[in-house]
């Protein structure tokens, strides 16, 4: 479709002044007369496609609003713009998100489903408050019931040292006893007896003691400490007179001057060249063998084959003792055993992601090029991702809109 087309097919569309839809087209930073562009939908970038979306559903008025990872591909105005759209929107918004900006500062009921112990026993949570207060009433709760759960099973070890002696004392009583002693055998039932039931008694109260808090377990990454990128190396020195695509030219004069150890972003609005800059850099960055360079499209079947299993992706000779370590390694991340041999394209993108991880720590890379790293991934897994990247002694070259990424991780930003 075009976009003319597209808008054609959105309710409301026709049934709204001209002015109307001007005002609306601005406010998502669109050209105002959008709405009759004969440019294929598809041709544009992520970014504008999500807002040509949120255009159409605004012009039609809706009753309800159910938006599924709104902020994926939004550059930042655009994303403030959204904030803004949800937190004065005078109808319900129900919506699914991993950018923890946007639910601090947009969600005042947060609904958190969870699948713990292995991912076998699904967990709902629903509470009214905003998005950092239910993190930290979380965290405060599993932390008391944590302690609570120790202290108990601290308290009932000791109980069951006690019981095991006295147990023990009676059945040694027992075997010794000689059997003209009728009045003594007696006695040691009755004794028997009452241990039996003390015991009993300690399975019931077992059983009803505080559990360590069943939570979904949250993703573990950490890169090994012995990457390390040299402080005086050049990484990048490179010098665009223009940066085009198939669409044209996107922006002209780039400077771009990395050295080692130096973690940097490269941010700017939606179809400004953000991913096509980063493309080019990986072109050359990944034909070194100075470097051990990795690069992490935002569309991850770019360089990922769909049809592997998360075994065969990361193996690099293929011999068992590899496959073995990969397995072990599989599940310390979390994977569970059928994951590790279903194809990737079966996987979750939180879990895509993270094999992008794994590879860039096995393969000990020393520079990283990471188009969106963090969009998958969720919103309690994201600051394990933002640490390990944070602490990574190599150079990340990355785009991003996570405003919290940007802010933790990267210590200089480029605007394009």
């Amino acid at each position: 479709m075009t976009v003319y087309e597209f808008f054609c097919t959105s309710p409301g569309f026709f049934d709204r002044a001209p002015s109307e839809l001007s005002r609306a087209a601005q406010r998502l930073g669109l050209a105002t007369d959008i709405y009759y562009s004969e440019q294929p939908v598809g041709t544009l970038s992520g970014g504008e496609n999500v807002k040509l979306r949120l255009l159409s559903l605004t012009i039609g008025q809706p009753d309800l609003l159910l938006l599924d990872e709104p902020s994926n591909d939004l550059d930042i105005p655009t994303l403030e713009w959204l904030e803004d759209f949800i937190r004065h929107s005078q109808v319900p918004v129900l919506f699914i998100s991993h950018d923890e900006t946007l639910l601090e500062h947009t969600a005042n009921v947060i609904i958190h489903l969870e699948q713990v112990r292995r991912k076998t026993i699904p967990v709902c949570t629903v509470t009214r408050c905003g998005y950092r207060e239910y993190v930290e009433r979380r965290e405060a709760a599993r932390s008391h019931q944590t302690q609570v759960a120790r202290k108990e099973q601290e308290e009932y070890e000791k109980q069951q040292e006690k019981f095991r002696r006295i147990q023990s004392r009676v059945e040694h009583e027992q075997n010794a006893i000689s059997r003209q002693d009728p009045h003594g055998g007696r006695l040691l039932k009755k004794k028997m007896a009452a241990v039996k039931s003390m015991e009993r008694r300690f399975e019931r109260e077992h059983s009803e003691m505080t559990q360590l808090p069943e939570t979904e377990d949250e993703i573990f990454v950490r890169f090994s400490p012995e990457i390390t990128s040299s402080r005086g190396k050049t990484i990048l020195d490179l010098h665009l007179d223009v940066l085009a695509n198939e669409a044209g030219e996107l922006a002209r004069n780039i400077d771009l001057h990395v050295g080692g150890g130096e973690k940097l972003c490269i941010v700017g609005r939606n179809g400004a060249g953000k991913t096509t800059l980063l493309r080019l850099i990986a072109g050359q960055l990944l034909a070194r063998t100075d470097i051990r360079a990795a690069y992490m499209p935002q569309h991850y079947a770019e360089r990922m084959d769909m049809t592997l299993t998360p075994v065969e992706f990361l193996s690099r000779t293929g011999d068992r003792d590899e496959l073995t370590a990969i397995r072990t390694y599989l599940g310390s991340m979390r994977y569970t055993a059928a994951e590790t041999e279903h194809p990737i394209s079966q996987l979750s993108g939180g879990q895509k992601a993270k094999l992008y991880f794994i590879a860039m720590n096995l393969d000990r890379c020393d520079v990283l090029l990471l188009d969106e790293p963090t969009r998958n991934f969720s919103p309690l897994s994201g600051p394990v991702i933002r640490k390990a990247l944070r602490e990574y002694g190599g150079t990340i070259i990355s785009v991003s809109h996570d405003r919290k990424f940007i802010s933790e991780v990267c210590g200089r930003v480029y605007n394009i």
